[in-house]
């Protein structure tokens, strides 16, 4: 089940289901520890209502729920009615944009024609530091509140209703000992108050409140996050102090200025993609630490599939993220991932295959040795795309300081480790993993990326008055970019090689048709989109590459088995892939009316969303779901990078 709503502030990322519920609890790094979620994938905050003897939780089938988000703010909009109970809900969600709080408001309405007794339950399964030994979980006299805590973390969860503050609660075990959880405690109507308890622990609060007929009333939950008992409880006095409704309201007032940083003119485009944009920027901080490092998605449940999670930093995704955040005007958030990169670079010059946002480095499955040989086990487009946008950072920011105190640590060890990592024979690069992680090789996206980036260094050396490197780095680009028109463009079809790999016996071509080597060529400038090669190789890639069917979209490559839904299945459209191709519209657009097809498949994309406004990285082509994770943050970056080349260019239009 992918999220319907990712909200944080750089140290607190919160992650809720389509039901509304708490699934993901980073802290205090974004997309490291997450105390919520388990392999499993039965972790979860709950909310519930009791009446008339009953209790349904919102993961109950008897909810009707829909999930949106507050326009431009990017809290959650919740509702969620139960016929059976009589009793609608409206949810506002949100985390504090400075300290490490999230509060939710419930609007409770009494559907009945006659007052009640109502009950709100609150269950909290935490597992912090992901991992079930050595919890605890007591009620705190001090606060009145329930504290969960271990080692470095500690949480504080209240409740209150007109201003009366919870009045049931219980602290139990789950998940082991036979124990299903705590919450099963509250089927009765009645918590039994234990205090507490340690191990795999969990804890349920209860909010009594008599509601007239048809009566609307407002309640508060809030959950507090810090390094100490201490620092939870100073939070929650904050909170009682400022009160939740003026914390949601001021919230919301940040985030809104912050995403409406930039004003820019949308009027070519419908406001719905226009909201989509902003949505994604907000999305996208959300995912974005605070010191610096930029996940690629927030979504444990691909847990349920897989060995890992997509909550690491790759050096490409956050690199092309922070170019849309550049794009949107927010330059003070992508220094610090550009600091953050350059901190991991080893001491040769190139960047490892990913990061935990900690800065430490993050799994992989790319080996150190093949067949007996010691091969790098990076991709190389990884090093060269963080320079080819720290560049691109420099046009919009223009901040000479900044990039001068990057040359010598950064740039240069990146720029000359990329002009020496060339094979002899072809001039390509040597060989690395592709940007999709599978197969090793020369490809001629990889080729392209280092293209792009020892122009970019070589720009850059030229600002600084380092003539010599920029000489030097200038004429490594040019035989690169030769040694791509050379040995991967493949004559007899008019496109662009997957890639070379090099081996004793000689060169393996590779030729499946692959959209990235289209992009590659496109983006980081190896040919202008009006080159006739270009306009064959993007003519016959589009054709193979598009997804049959009403969904549409287009596919990574010919034969892309990553999710795909059967044996006999088309592989799936990918938001990014998709993208591309109207980024390439938009280059090749010469009237306004050539936009048109870029201008349908950001339509496409918005069609592609959840209510909540959410990107995935895939699409089922049978029936549209979403497939893998979401949100996907490379796809919202995309988007958002789509969207601001088309305005850019239909501004540039006479007609």
């Amino acid at each position: 089940m992918s999220r319907a709503v990712t909200i944080g502030n750089g140290n607190l990322l919160v992650g809720l289901d389509h039901r509304g519920q708490v699934r993901d609890f980073y802290f205090p790094y974004v997309g490291h520890s997450n105390h919520v979620s388990g392999a499993s994938g039965s972790y979860v905050h709950r909310v519930g209502v009791w009446v008339d003897g009953s209790l349904r939780w919102l993961s109950d089938p008897s909810w009707e729920v829909t999930i949106t988000y507050t326009e431009f703010s990017g809290a959650s909009d919740i509702r969620a009615r139960n016929e059976f109970l009589g009793v609608t809900l409206h949810i506002t969600d949100v985390v504090h944009n400075e300290k490490n709080i999230f509060v939710r408001k419930i609007t409770l309405i009494n559907e009945r024609d006659t007052a009640r007794d109502i009950k709100v339950y609150f269950g909290q399964e935490f597992r912090i530091s992901e991992s079930r030994r050595g919890d605890t979980a007591f009620y705190d006299p001090r606060v009145r509140g329930i504290v969960h805590y271990k080692g470095h973390n500690a949480f504080l969860v209240y409740a209150v209703h007109n201003n009366v503050a919870f009045s049931e609660y219980s602290v139990g075990l789950f998940g082991i000992e036979n124990r299903e959880g705590t919450y099963t405690d509250a089927e009765d109507g009645m918590l039994s108050q234990n205090p507490i308890e340690h191990g795999s622990v969990d804890s349920v609060i209860g909010l009594h409140i008599k509601a007239k007929a048809h009566e609307c009333t407002n309640a508060h939950y809030w959950i507090t996050a810090g390094a100490s008992i201490g620092e939870v409880h100073e939070l929650h006095k904050y909170i009682l102090t400022e009160q939740p409704d003026r914390i949601i309201g001021s919230t919301n007032r940040y985030w809104r200025a912050w995403i409406e940083k930039e004003t820019r003119n949308f009027a070519p485009l419908e406001r719905s993609i226009e909201r989509l944009y902003k949505h994604s920027l907000a999305v996208i901080r959300a995912h974005t630490d605070n010191r610096g490092g930029i996940i690629a998605s927030s979504d444990s449940d691909i847990l349920n599939q897989g060995r890992d999670t997509y909550a690491y930093v790759w050096p490409r995704d956050g690199a092309i993220v922070a170019n849309a955040l550049d794009r949107a005007g927010h330059m003070d958030v992508t220094q610090r991932f550009f600091k953050f990169m350059s901190e991991r670079m080893e001491q040769d010059g190139y960047l490892m295959h990913k990061y935990r946002v900690d800065g430490v480095l993050g799994s992989s499955w790319h080996p150190w040795v093949q067949h007996g040989v010691f091969k790098l086990p990076i991709q190389e487009d990884e090093t060269a795309t963080v320079l080819v946008m720290l560049i691109e950072h420099y046009k919009y920011a223009r901040d000479l300081e900044f990039i001068e105190t990057l040359y010598n640590p950064f740039i240069e060890p990146i720029a000359d480790f990329m002009s020496g990592y060339i094979e002899v024979e072809t001039g390509l690069p040597i060989d690395s993993y592709d940007l999709w992680e599978e197969k090793y090789g020369s490809s001629t996206y990889t080729a392209s990326s280092v293209y792009s980036a020892l122009r970019s260094a070589a720009e850059i050396s030229a600002i600084l008055g380092k003539r010599e490197n920029a000489d030097r780095y200038r004429e490594r680009a040019e035989s690169i970019k030769k040694a791509i028109l050379t040995h991967l463009y493949d004559v007899p079809t008019g496109t662009f090689m997957k890639l070379i790999r090099h081996e004793r016996e000689g060169l393996v071509y590779d030729r499946t048709i692959d959209m990235s080597s289209l992009f590659g060529i496109v983006s980081f400038g190896v040919l202008d989109v009006s080159d006739k090669r270009m306009q064959k190789a993007f003519t016959t890639m589009t054709e193979r590459l598009k997804v049959p069917g009403d969904i549409g979209g287009y596919m990574r490559y010919e034969g892309d088995r990553y999710y795909k839904t059967g044996p006999e299945a088309t592989p799936n459209a990918w938001c990014i892939t998709t993208l591309w191709v109207a980024r390439y519209y938009i280059r090749l657009a010469k009237t306004k009316k050539d936009l048109e097809r870029a201008h349908e498949i950001l339509r496409w994309t918005l069609d592609r969303t959840t209510m909540s406004g959410i990107l995935p990285e895939q699409i089922n082509p049978f029936t549209g779901e979403h497939l893998s994770t979401a949100p996907l943050v490379w796809s919202h970056a995309e988007f958002v990078i789509t969207v601001d080349e088309f305005l850019k260019k239909h501004a540039s239009l006479s007609k």
